[in-house]
């Protein structure tokens, strides 16, 4: 899958005052700007993936890429994103791996969006996010991985919770400050929320919100937050993404958003390379597996 993520940059709110933010609903103009009032710094934010059978006749909802899915939310008390990758192994038992991806982001995306969230607790907002999925009359059969990124305005500070091997990387002046640790039960088998039948309860690999690995540190204005599923860092090592990163020199959205689009781009391209040594062939030649690429099935 490849690859559902966000790129953000800390921005002070003397340079974004009016300007519209990627992801934050329904508010009008004016609510936007008595919200920016509150604080002295906020996230601009854009997304950009493609699935690994992306094709230019294919069509996708908003923030679905093939099998993961991501948000991007915004409130007076901060800005959140979050990316998860859906578990495309369900896609054999007649299962959409990206409606339960799909469902959980969105869910996240509402809780922040009205408010029944506290930034300095993205694991909560999983939790809330996965219990709804549980909690349907109809469940919503499938898994995936969560990572989800909340700035906490006051604070000037990021608070993070992730589960599985999606994850985040934390860039200040060029250089990698912060960066994830992957969640695996073992080599390609990442810590996952999962809803089962009720016949496969028990049987079908789950773990708990409470699992995530929680982070934070503080941020300052002009660090950039990259967030995404394991197609990005599966196929692009730290170095290459620092690289594309140096083109991106403000926050304009219309700058970010393209910063996203070329990383997205090189990394589906780098994935259907047969002879590329990617990070993953690395890992999996440390593991005993000898491969090319990233290897996907």
């Amino acid at each position: 899958m490849l690859p559902a993520w966000a790129v953000g940059r800390v921005v002070a709110r003397a340079f974004v005052s009016g300007i519209n933010y990627s992801g934050s609903g329904n508010r009008e103009n004016k609510s936007l700007v008595e919200d920016q009032k509150l604080s002295s710094i906020q996230l601009n934010a854009a997304a950009c993936g493609y699935s690994k059978s992306f094709s230019s006749a294919q069509i996708f909802k908003k923030y679905i890429f093939g099998d993961d899915s991501c948000f991007i939310a915004r409130h007076r008390l901060g800005d959140v994103i979050g990316v998860a990758d859906g578990v495309g192994g369900w896609r054999a038992y007649g299962v959409d791996p990206s409606q339960f991806a799909h469902s959980l982001m969105r869910t996240c995306e509402r809780l922040v969006s009205e408010g029944h969230f506290r930034p300095e607790s993205p694991e909560a907002i999983i939790a809330a996010s996965y219990s709804e999925l549980m909690e349907n009359k109809v469940p919503l059969l499938g898994s995936s991985t969560a990572c989800v990124v909340s700035l906490f305005r006051e604070e000037k500070t990021i608070y993070t919770a992730n589960l599985g091997d999606s994850g985040f990387l934390l860039i200040r002046n060029g250089n990698v400050v912060h960066r994830s640790e992957e969640q695996t039960h073992y080599f390609n088998t990442p810590f996952q929320l999962a809803v089962a039948p009720p016949m496969q309860e028990g049987l079908v690999l789950s773990d708990s919100p409470e699992s995530a690995q929680r982070t934070s540190f503080s941020v300052e204005e002009g660090d950039i937050i990259v967030v995404g599923t394991d197609g990005l860092f599966d196929n692009m090592s730290e170095g290459m993404i620092l690289e594309h990163l140096k083109t991106l020199k403000d926050h304009k959205p219309e700058n970010i958003k393209r910063t996203a689009r070329t990383l997205a781009k090189t990394a589906r391209e780098l994935s259907f390379d047969p002879d590329y040594m990617s990070p993953f062939a690395q890992q999996a030649q440390e593991h005993g597996i000898e491969c090319k690429g990233r290897g996907y099935n």
